[in-house]
């Protein structure tokens, strides 16, 4: 159980770095010098590989129940998402060195980082909810939160929505509320159930 306690540990501590990262970028990214461009995308790859990390540690816990679920969340959040980060940041590093200071986030922003995101949330609150990993009301949290949070890309993508608007923000917010509060349980409690290391 204690390989699984530090497993838990880890991952909170890596969802309160990303989403500290990710914040950070966001101020950076729409700067008006290339040199605050560049270190938004800076930022925003950090936050890609701290997030990246999370399905690495979950796995193990993950295909104790269900390792189709488990690997399919390695390839969406570890694999996909993380890919969308780095393209994303090329972009940025790109337009910088351009001196573009166009709605740089519009142009950069990754529909495929957006939906693996979603996916890979999907499959994570599935598993949680399932076999009660976390309290059942944290999972349900998660799940209806990352479905506003696709809903939100969808609108994005028609024209609904422009990336980091006052209705994105409100959608994506509970997402972010929920990913915090599950950091800290899993910093403080770990997992509500036994799990056998066995």
């Amino acid at each position: 159980m204690s390989k699984f306690k530090n497993n838990a540990r880890i991952v909170g501590i890596l969802y309160i770095t990303g989403t500290v990262l990710g914040v950070l970028s966001t101020r950076y990214i729409g700067g008006a010098t290339p040199n605050a461009q560049r270190t938004g995308a800076l930022l925003l790859l950090a936050m890609g590989f701290a997030l990246a990390l999370i399905p690495a540690f979950m796995f193990p816990i993950l295909s104790k129940y269900n390792e189709a679920l488990g690997v399919g969340y390695v390839i969406f959040r570890g694999g996909l998402e993380t890919c969308s980060y780095i393209i994303h940041a090329v972009c940025l590093l790109a337009l910088a060195s351009l001196g573009t200071n166009t709605t740089v986030q519009t142009i950069a922003d990754s529909s495929v980082g957006t939906f693996a995101f979603g996916i890979g949330g999907l499959m994570l609150y599935t598993a949680l909810y399932k076999y009660r990993l976390i309290p059942r009301w944290l999972s349900v949290f998660g799940f209806i939160a990352i479905l506003l949070h696709i809903a939100s890309g969808v609108m994005v993508i028609f024209g609904l929505q422009e990336s980091f608007d006052t209705g994105s923000m409100i959608m994506n917010l509970p997402i972010a509320a929920q990913e915090m509060v599950m950091a800290v349980w899993l910093i403080v409690k770990g997992f509500t159930i036994q799990i056998s290391e066995g």
